[in-house]
């Protein structure tokens, strides 16, 4: 018998291991900070180098950033909690949480709050899900990826607070159009390309996009959110799917589908759509099938779920839909089988975009995107996309919205909560609180210098340093004319 055996018990050892590991959490992030505050440093004195800024203007600068540097250690120590947000409208609802618009009571802007039990993560086997889906909103700081103004948890819950997309998502989308013209369906497809290539920089794989995940802002631009509160489909607890090479196997198969049947699944899809997407099941419309049948996978399975994601936009429905989500995934992994345009598309689609559906939608050693985001920039399907102006264009579709708190492109939920929180008080001691330690989620607070105010001097230094332009000749031989007038002798 081993001295901790005979000495501890259980509980006390799993205390222990979870002080360890806290403790070293602790120090990991005081040496990043240290990091961090160094590189910051070293980047305004890089910018400081422009000699069109005065000692004065250097000086302030220096002055600024250590003051945000005071105010952001404050910010870490102080704890943050639901007290510091104003819950106002329930915008989604799932197996693991909800997500509520709030109003920051701090700086007035309107946040989305996501909630999440952690229980039912534990419970589910969604720890790792839920850490992955932090870790990619704080490290993928991009215009095509949802922003992560900060997260924070208590005893029960953990919270993501992200900016709010007032214009839904494409689901919604989907749901009111039925079917995307090309045009439209190109420009989302390009913002979902350039979102994928920012988490695969990254080194992340999404490996479950679909319209679900891809929220509007207001003017109808198009980011990647990870991660929803639809249940991801736990392709672990999934038997390892095999292709059916033999007679046998392929017997079982559903026959492939004909032109009445693609009609049915189009009209019954539009029909349960948000109800299928929110079941306890999941649904896998969109996994690729190296992940199904469990062959180890890389980024290139987002570049299938791109193509499904393609398919339902031209077409209407997913390309392997069946009410059956395990129907669903041998349909994918037999996918030579069972992708058929219906007669209608075949017939109204551009050869391009047939092109890439197929090209996405295949093996993983002939899939376009296997080298790169760039490879599918090249395909003619995108071609005229201006990929560096791509989110400074006006979008074709802008969402309506008529006033701060509309939520006519969300979901209408009844809301349990608005009566509770009619008699809640803010500042209550227990809500700030410190959690007691959860091995699962250690390190899931995260707050980021952003977070941090510039002050208005320093807005305005910034756009001073802009160097000035160099003077153009005539500019020059002007000046000199005018000295050469203000200097010659009077007579």
């Amino acid at each position: 018998m081993g001295y901790e055996d005979e000495y501890f018990s259980e509980e006390v050892l799993a205390k222990a291991k979870t002080a360890k590991v806290y403790i070293e959490h602790l120090y990991k992030v005081q040496s990043q900070h240290h990091k961090d505050r160094k590189d910051r440093r070293k980047a305004l004195e890089e910018e400081l180098q422009n000699p069109g800024l005065t000692p004065e203007q250097r000086d302030a600068a220096r002055a600024e950033l250590e003051r945000r540097e005071r105010d952001f250690s404050r910010l870490q120590r102080q704890r943050l909690s639901m007290d510091d947000y104003e819950p106002l409208k329930l915008i989604g609802k799932g197996a693991f949480g909800e997500v509520r618009i709030c109003r920051d009571r701090a700086s007035g802007g309107l946040v989305a709050v996501k909630k999440l039990k952690k229980a039912e993560m534990v419970r589910r086997g969604q720890v790792d899900h839920v850490r992955a889906e932090r870790n990619v909103l704080a490290e993928v700081r991009h215009r095509a990826v949802v922003r992560l103004l900060c997260s924070f948890q208590d005893e029960e819950m953990l919270y993501l607070v992200m900016e709010y997309m007032p214009g839904g998502d494409l689901m919604t989308l989907l749901i009111r159009q039925e079917i995307l013209p090309e045009p439209m369906a190109r420009f989302y497809l390009a913002q979902t390309v350039v979102a994928l290539e920012a988490i695969h920089a990254a080194g992340y794989i999404h490996r479950d996009i679909k319209p679900d995940n891809l929220l509007l802002d207001a003017s109808g631009h198009m980011k990647l959110s990870d991660f929803g509160l639809c249940k991801p489909v736990d392709v672990s607890l999934l038997p390892a799917f095999k292709a059916a090479a033999d007679p046998v196997a392929f017997r079982q198969l559903p026959s492939p589908p004909d032109a009445a049947s693609q009609s049915e699944q189009l009209r019954h899809w539009q029909q349960n759509r948000r109800k299928l997407a929110f079941s306890t099941v999941g649904t896998p419309d969109y996994i690729a099938p190296e992940v199904l049948m469990k062959k180890g996978y890389g980024m290139e399975c987002d570049w299938w779920s791109l193509g499904a994601i393609m398919f339902e936009m031209v077409v209407g429905f997913p390309p392997f839909y069946s009410d059956d989500p395990m129907t669903t995934c041998r349909k994918i992994v037999n996918w030579a089988t069972y992708l058929r345009f219906p007669a209608e598309a075949e017939a109204s689609l551009s050869p391009a975009a047939k092109d890439l559906i197929m090209r996405l939608l295949c093996d993983v050693d002939r899939r376009l995107g296997g080298h790169g985001a760039a490879e599918i920039k090249r395909h003619p399907f995108f071609r005229g996309v201006d990929w560096v102006r791509l989110y400074e264009s006006p979008p074709p579709y802008r969402p309506a919205i008529t006033h701060e708190l509309d939520t006519q492109n969300f979901e209408q939920y009844e809301d349990p909560e608005r009566g509770a929180r009619a008699g809640h008080s803010p500042g209550s001691a227990s809500s700030r609180s410190r959690p007691v330690a959860d091995p699962n989620f250690i390190g899931y607070t995260y707050k980021p210098f952003e977070a941090v105010q510039r002050s208005d001097s320093d807005r305005q230094r910034v756009r001073e340093a802009k160097p000035s332009p160099r003077p153009s000749l005539n500019s020059l031989e002007a000046a000199f004319e005018a000295v050469h007038l203000n200097t010659s002798p009077r007579h």
